[in-house]
């Protein structure tokens, strides 16, 4: 999971650090879900009004991570309101 500037204008595979996500998180970039392919996911709120998703995914930002939940596309957008995150042991 990584901010989504560093993912689209650095073009980046996985986050710098979990700090730089978490910073750039804070300071109100949205963390993306970023797929070994490449396919970028929005974390979106199934619940309206709709609520920005950073503060629940924080404690995930910068890690590899199993995301499950309801998956939306537009055109080629993607998006997910997630139901469950795991983060990927380091040791596998």
């Amino acid at each position: 999971m990584l901010d989504s500037a560093c993912a689209y204008v650095k073009n980046l595979e996985k986050p710098i650090s979990p700090d730089c996500a978490v910073a750039c998180a804070k300071a109100g970039s949205p963390l993306v879900i970023l797929t070994e392919d490449g396919d970028i996911y929005l974390p979106i709120s199934k619940e309206m009004p709709a609520k920005g998703q950073n503060e629940r995914l924080m404690k995930w930002a910068g890690q590899k991570v199993v995301v499950t939940g309801t998956i939306y596309q537009k055109g080629s957008s993607h998006a997910i309101a997630i139901e469950k995150v795991e983060a990927v042991s380091s040791a596998k």
